[in-house]
């Protein structure tokens, strides 16, 4: 499969990452159908889509997007409680809640529920890909596929491969993500170790910002402000981890 056989992309799972990453789907021009578990998660994402401070809304009003995009965007995505409204689905992309075991039995539902031809993505933060990909048959097709928060707006995406996956599924995640506006990193996956690239690094980071606020150096306010001034980054790190997982402010 390549990037032109890519007509419908599925999105399991929304809150804050699954509903960026199908945000992010849909307003470059793909139809994409988000799977969640009730109405009331379904609604809590589309509100977040939509009008949250990353949403479409707000992409209109800092002149990012034009109307027209919004409306044609709206009309591209869609959501649903049920796994087999997926069937169709060219690429699939887990964004469930980071446990092993649940993401296993999410991923040997689909794979006896999707095409066989389709692709299936993890947007886990560290799970060994040749771990996950245990659940299904499509060993070939199966390869990590790691946004950061908020998905919408973050540049990078880890394109994470077993020794099964194939250099044409590979090439393909790459090129989708060039059709997305991010820029890729391939990865190898490294059975044993937690968190690819990126958040690897990030987590010794954290780790240090909490010794270094255990041992009375300094607040974990005037932590977060050195780093956001002395480093540029966006965000400090002890703050960084509650916006990727409940949303930024």
């Amino acid at each position: 499969m390549n990037i032109e056989d890519i007509k419908l992309v599925g999105v399991m799972g929304g809150g804050v990452m699954g509903g960026g990453i199908a945000q992010t789907f849909a307003a470059h021009g793909f139809r994409t159908v988000v799977r969640d578990l009730s109405d009331e998660l379904i609604e809590k994402t589309r509100q977040s889509m939509v009008e949250g401070r990353f949403g479409l809304r707000g992409a209109v009003e800092r002149g990012k997007m034009t109307q027209a995009e919004f409306d044609a965007t709206l009309a591209r995505f869609s959501f649903t409680q049920d796994v087999a409204d997926l069937r169709d689905c060219d690429l699939v992309v887990e964004a469930v809640p980071e446990n092993l075991d649940l993401k296993k039995s999410v991923f040997a539902e689909l794979d006896a529920t999707v095409k066989k031809a389709a692709i299936f993505a993890s947007n886990t933060s560290g799970f060994a890909i040749s771990d996950l990909n245990k659940a299904v048959a499509r060993k070939d097709r199966f390869i990590g596929f790691h946004w950061f928060s908020p998905a919408f707006i973050m540049k990078i995406v880890e394109v994470v491969y077993a020794p099964e996956t194939s250099e044409e599924t590979i090439a393909t995640m790459e090129a989708v993500g060039e059709r997305l506006g991010k820029t890729t990193i391939r990865v190898k996956d490294a059975p044993g170790k937690y968190g690819f690239v990126a958040n690897r690094i990030y987590f010794a980071m954290v780790a240090e910002a909490h010794r270094v606020l255990e041992e009375g150096v300094a607040s974990a306010e005037d932590i977060n402000t050195a780093m956001r001034l002395g480093f540029n980054w966006p965000a400090g790190p002890l703050e960084m981890v509650q916006g990727a997982r409940k949303g930024w402010q």
